[in-house]
């Protein structure tokens, strides 16, 4: 995702209904987001669905490092030599 231009890419609300096709194909064509305000403040901000997709898939990859992180901390962890035994169990013997 490309750097927001303030000066650009914050509009208020009224503006992009009067203009939503227009900024929706700019938001396509230039990668950056669109912070859209309300009374003056921000209300609501438009990415594209690809920027939206890799936003949520990084969330969850950082969610899972942190939750692997706090099992070990706290000393739930399972050695190598078990997880293959698991494994195997689970899912047949590897070939």
């Amino acid at each position: 995702m490309k750097p927001l231009r303030i000066t650009e890419d914050i509009v208020p609300v009224g503006t992009f209904k009067a203009h939503a096709s227009q900024r929706i194909r700019r938001l396509k064509a230039e990668n950056r987001p669109i912070v859209i305000t309300q009374n003056g403040r921000p209300a609501a901000v438009l990415v594209s669905p690809e920027e939206f997709d890799r936003l949520n898939a990084r969330e969850r990859f950082v969610s899972a490092v942190e939750e692997g992180r706090a099992d070990s901390r706290a000393g739930r962890v399972t050695a190598d030599e078990d997880l293959d035994g698991e494994l195997r169990a689970a899912f047949g013997a590897k070939e």
